[in-house]
């Protein structure tokens, strides 16, 4: 097996974390109660019962590493994979004879069957454990622990993957309260997505501003019951970023990003005052040239 990751050193004061995800409960025990005998030390911190509470949840604990169900509501294990883009381990666990476990069988990735064996989930923690540890000085690859695949090479995997599984249409009309009136707003015309208390706040443009009259004009803000999370799922992923865990913003309106220290960075709008928190698992999204 190897890791998404080539550089997750965790030193040994931290506690090891983990993240497991399943939509379905029995699964999720029995993972649970197998990790528990065959790594001890290990915690788990959340468990999820969809892709987008799973996403949610590893913003929230950035576990060291993550079980993630294949195939689940919402986002696909895979696709969760995708987001987490490198920052911690996965290990997927299917109950099908998954056309992509071939692929995951080139290395790039683990897996389990489920319900998972502990024999094979042995072997699993062992190459996890090994990832995890501070690495020896200039120690070279050894056949049991594989070279890293390239992190490009990697995503074009689960891409490829991803897109073997079948998504729903984006979604292209909200209906939102507007005060007494419920509108119908196209998700083209909305400028950002935030998080507000229990509803998710919708700020958008008219129709008259997206064919590029003056800013202002027909525009506003509206609440919707859908939490972010759950928009995330039904949203197009090269239209919409997420660039916080309470923010999602059509890129189309980012006008730049703006790094204010070594931790911080903020978005300015095209045609607007405020400004939009990015926070460190999304500062990549803006790199430069």
């Amino acid at each position: 097996m190897t890791s998404l990751n080539a550089s997750l050193n965790v030193p040994s004061t931290v506690p090891l974390t983990a993240l497991i995800a399943d939509d379905e409960e029995a699964p999720r025990a029995q993972l649970r109660l197998a990790l528990q005998q065959a790594w001890p030390e290990l915690h788990i911190v959340a468990e999820a019962s969809n892709g987008a509470d799973a996403w949610d949840a590893f913003l929230e604990h950035e576990p060291a590493v993550c079980f993630l169900d294949i195939r689940m509501p919402g986002l696909s294990g895979i696709e969760v994979a995708r987001r987490i883009d490198g920052r911690a381990p996965v290990v997927f666990a299917t109950a099908y004879g998954d056309h992509a476990l071939a692929a995951f069988d080139t290395g790039a990735v683990d897996y389990l069957m489920k319900p998972v064996d502990p024999e094979r989930l042995g072997q699993t923690v062992a190459r996890l454990r090994q990832r995890l540890a501070p690495p020896a000085p200039a120690a070279p690859a050894t056949p049991t622990t594989p070279a890293l695949p390239d992190p490009a090479v990697l995503q074009g995997l689960l891409a490829q993957l991803a897109a073997q599984t079948r998504r729903a249409p984006p979604l292209q009309v909200l209906q939102a309260s507007v005060g007494r009136e419920v509108r119908l707003i196209r998700t083209e015309e909305v400028v950002y997505f935030e998080s507000d208390s229990r509803y998710t706040r919708v700020v958008f443009e008219g129709p008259a501003q997206a064919a590029g009259a003056a800013a202002g004009a027909g525009g506003g803000d509206a609440l919707i019951r859908t939490p972010l999370k759950e928009l995330l799922t039904q949203l197009d992923e090269q239209q919409f970023w997420q660039v916080h865990r309470s923010v999602i913003v059509n890129h189309r309106h980012i006008a730049s990003a703006v790094r204010v220290d070594e931790g911080h960075m903020h978005l300015t709008l095209r045609g607007r005052p405020e400004t939009l928190p990015v926070s460190r698992h999304f500062q990549g999204l803006f790199k430069g040239q």
